[in-house]
């Protein structure tokens, strides 16, 4: 695994909070998708999913993520509607970031490398893990590139 630390620029983005098993994420996408376009909105880059917990249930229905994508232009912010997506700003990070590829269930040994990595680079985590999805669905299991993303700061 390859460790790079960035900068995350600040960005507007189209957000969705959720709540229970990950197995809800490609629906989800696809209603956020859809709110975007029909509130004119253009969507910009790979679309990010935040992990605000680890569940302690089996069948993961205790998780708390939140689906986020960035919007061209400037657009004002909007309380979350009747459907639960709004629009705000999230701030700029300093992350470090290793590509995860393969299925999403055989993601865990990513975190687990980052993990490692910032014990031995003394980094604290510095806000919610991140997944940005950097292939779309049509790309077949085993070469799906996702991007793990861990807001960092120095200890």
């Amino acid at each position: 695994m390859m460790a790079s630390i960035m900068n995350m620029k600040a960005m507007t983005v189209a957000y969705l909070p959720m709540t229970g098993s990950y197995d809800q994420m490609p629906a989800a996408f696809d209603r956020l998708y859809a709110w975007i376009e029909e509130h004119d909105l253009k969507a910009t880059g790979a679309p990010i999913a935040a992990f605000f917990n680890i569940p302690s249930e089996p069948d993961g229905s205790d998780a708390r993520w939140e689906l986020l994508v960035a919007l061209s232009g400037d657009p004002a912010d909007i309380e979350p509607d009747e459907t639960g997506i709004g629009v705000k700003r999230v701030e700029g990070m300093k992350v470090v970031s290793a590509i995860h590829i393969g299925p999403y269930d055989s993601v865990l040994p990513t975190y687990q490398a980052l993990w490692a990595w910032m014990e031995d680079h003394s980094y604290d985590l510095d806000g919610p893990p991140m997944e940005r999805y950097l292939s779309g669905p049509e790309v077949p299991a085993d070469r799906v590139r996702t991007e793990v993303l861990m807001p960092i700061r120095p200890v």
